[in-house]
């Protein structure tokens, strides 16, 4: 049923795939990835897996500075970490529930963030 005879879905092999841009789109999955990679096969993708980004599309790498951009809630804490709080020194792990960043936030200690509420400084 592909007309256009583009290659199936890397993620969950769907094949009703489109392009949108230069980019080619899975409507099953959500999966989003680029013709050349989807090319050579499951390993590029799993390589671009384990890329962490920011919530503004930016590569994360272990000892780089974010910005936290929303106020987050801290249990124990009446106030949590405020919208613009630096962080440094982060180390990028597979945390639990989404939270990929270990880290020290200054006032409240060790604690795992998700890339999805900082950006790169």
């Amino acid at each position: 049923m592909n007309e256009n005879n583009l290659p199936p879905c890397p993620e969950c092999s769907g094949a009703y795939t489109y392009e949108m841009g230069a980019l080619l789109v899975c409507p099953e999955c959500g999966h989003e990835w680029s013709p050349a990679a989807g090319a050579s096969g499951m390993g590029e993708s799993e390589g671009e897996a384990g890329v962490i980004r920011d919530a503004v599309g930016n590569v994360l790498a272990d000892g780089d500075t974010v910005t936290v951009i929303k106020t987050l809630k801290v249990k124990g804490s009446p106030t949590g970490i405020k919208a613009g709080t630096k962080v440094r020194n982060i180390r990028l792990v597979d945390g639990v529930d989404g939270h990929d960043i270990d880290c020290k936030v200054e006032g409240f200690g060790s604690m795992q963030l998700k890339s999805s509420v900082v950006k790169k400084a």
